[in-house]
């Protein structure tokens, strides 16, 4: 609690431009978090934005000072000491106050301010001092009030310093009273004052139940506040200082460490030109409003500050390969890896295979097609028409079979590592945010990864060796065929008894059969050699999809588990940055 001094100093400025930002920020501080704060102080903070707000918006430039205490503290002859008339009633029969009861310093227009405080009984307090009247001592004090014996001993003469022109001062229902109406109207109105006054009396000032029930709230509106012990006529010198160090003591056991007690008297006058001049005191600069909107700005923030932690998570630092490794898995990545080897090694034969078994192609089935997966290195892009519901309509589904029961559960458990390890520092209702935001295979995660495989190009630029392998393929597959096709044409002469033309040799052997025999053996061990050289480039395929694969699913990822949980990670710093903004 920060009370503004109501002692001899002048109550030091708080700006408008202050308030506003303070004001501000609390409101914004609901608005990014306002879902993950305790409800209760989520509502009160929004009364506060919402008092700020329309207090500020009242001209004129007006102190409200609210009397308020038991039944029997003399609280309405005190009342109507400081106002110089008789304006709230004085009776034996309690309560006697039901509405409250405005007393009006200065020629400035008030009637704005209290309609939104509600206060319907008004009275303008004529500044003028009657002739004859001891300087110092209020005009109109009443001979009674108090006990009720008595009448009114002028104190010494006293100048009042500044001036009460602005104040606005409330004589409030008693908040023991036996009707809930009139308590209740004490609370409403005590929220919207600025500065409190609270009137007690030798015989109530300890009892329990005011401290706990009146005492405590008054503390938690962190109101501009000042103590009064009235009716110290009743007791001795000696009996005045003791009474005023227990009730000092009480009160800050109850929270209110920067009170001041008074004494007063509506009898003898005693206190009552020294209230009046701490009242002064407040309205001098007419920052008193100002400074109770701030102090109820900033203790709404710091009673929300519990409720946000001191950091957040940095969720691109925390360890992610489980997650990744899980979603891989479950998304069928392996099998895919697979069948894009096998896919390589089958285009790599059909490339670079021995030119006369290459039709054995057509026996084993196509991987990638089997899968229903990439064909031309990548799904056109989905139109921005289509929405989600209709993205499979386009893109179609694979045949990668679901993922078992075991993948499912390594996905869920590391989905939950991650979010335990983003939110560990977060309150309870923002952990539970962060796990709520992540899709953790329900949902349009399933279908996302296959999104996310289908449209991930499957393939590369055939490789280079494998055109240079084809072109000598095809050359001993030639020499090969022209070496048969020659002994054909020798079979024919022969056979038609045809003088042969003569047949030229390497060596000992036959041109036609070192051209069969050794296109045949050259294109066969090419193509075993061709065969290795394809396990390695499978290998190298399989590594560069691999690759691929890993950013469509860490961007699957990224989407529907990072991004989430960031987004409510960034709700929260913005929220924490906005509490110690208003706290200042």
């Amino acid at each position: 609690m920060s009370p503004v001094r109501m002692g001899r100093a002048t109550v030091k400025g708080v700006s408008a431009a202050e308030l506003g930002t303070r004001t501000t920020e609390l409101s914004m501080a609901l608005v990014s978090g306002a879902d993950e704060l305790d409800p209760a102080q989520v509502q009160a903070a929004r009364r506060v934005v919402d008092k700020a707000v329309e207090r500020s918006g009242i001209g004129g430039e007006h102190t409200v000072v609210a009397l308020a205490g038991a039944t029997g503290s003399g609280k309405s002859s005190l009342f109507n000491a400081l106002v110089g008339a008789d304006v709230a009633t004085i009776g034996a029969r309690r309560p006697t106050t039901s509405r409250p009861t405005a007393g009006i310093w200065g020629d400035a227009d008030a009637s704005e301010l209290l309609d939104w405080l509600g206060v319907d009984a008004r009275h303008a307090v004529d500044t003028a001092v009657p002739a004859g009247a001891p300087k110092g001592v209020p005009a109109g004090v009443p001979s009674g009030g108090g006990s009720g014996k008595g009448r009114v001993k002028a104190p010494a003469a006293v100048d009042l310093v500044g001036s009460l022109d602005g104040l606005v001062l409330l004589d409030l229902p008693d908040f023991d009273s036996r009707e809930l109406s009139h308590r209740r109207e004490a609370e409403r109105v005590l929220e919207l004052v600025d500065v409190f006054v609270w009137v007690t009396d030798p015989q109530k000032y300890a009892d329990a139940r005011l401290h706990d029930e009146f005492v405590s709230l008054m503390s938690q509106h962190d109101a501009v506040t000042l103590a009064v012990l009235n009716q110290s006529d009743r007791l001795t010198g000696e009996g005045v200082k003791t009474v005023g160090k227990d009730l000092s003591r009480l009160l800050v056991a109850d929270g209110v460490t920067g009170a001041t007690v008074l004494a007063t008297s509506t009898v003898t006058g005693n206190g009552i030109a020294e209230l009046k001049q701490r009242l002064a005191n407040a309205v001098a600069g007419h920052a008193a409003s100002r400074q109770r909107l701030k102090a109820d700005v900033v203790g709404a923030a710091v009673r929300l500050r519990p409720g946000v932690a001191d950091g957040e998570a940095d969720v691109g630092a925390i360890p992610r390969d489980e997650l990744d490794t899980s979603l891989a898995r479950a998304a069928g990545v392996p099998i895919v890896l697979d069948a894009v080897a096998r896919d390589y090694r089958r285009e790599a034969f059909a490339h670079t295979g021995w030119l006369f078994a290459r039709w054995t192609k057509g026996f084993a089935a196509d991987p990638l097609r089997r899968l229903r997966l990439d064909r031309t290195g990548g799904r056109p892009p989905i139109p921005v028409a289509i929405d989600g519901a209709d993205v499979r309509a386009v893109l179609g589904r694979s045949s990668i079979p679901a993922p078992s029961v075991s993948t499912v559960s390594a996905v869920d458990v590391a989905t939950r590592a991650f979010v335990r390890d983003a939110s560990q520092s977060l309150p309870v209702r923002w952990a539970q945010t962060v796990e709520d935001a992540v899709d953790r295979g329900e949902g349009n995660l399933t279908d996302a990864l296959d999104r996310a495989v289908i449209g991930t190009s499957l393939r590369a630029r055939r490789p280079v060796w494998w055109f240079t392998v084809n072109i000598i393929q095809w050359v001993l597959g030639l020499v090969a065929l022209a070496g048969l096709v020659w002994y054909a044409v020798l079979w024919g002469f022969a056979l038609l008894q045809l003088p042969r033309p003569e047949t030229p040799t390497v060596g000992i052997l036959p041109l036609p059969l070192v051209m069969l025999i050794g296109g045949v053996l050259l294109g066969l061990g090419l193509g075993v050699l061709s065969r290795f050289w394809a396990r390695v480039g499978a290998r190298h395929r399989r590594a560069v999809v691999g690759k691929r694969l890993s950013e469509s699913v860490a961007a699957v990822a990224d989407e529907h588990i990072l991004v989430p949980i960031d987004e409510v990670l960034m709700r929260h710093r913005e929220t924490r940055e906005h509490l110690d903004t208003a706290v200042g």
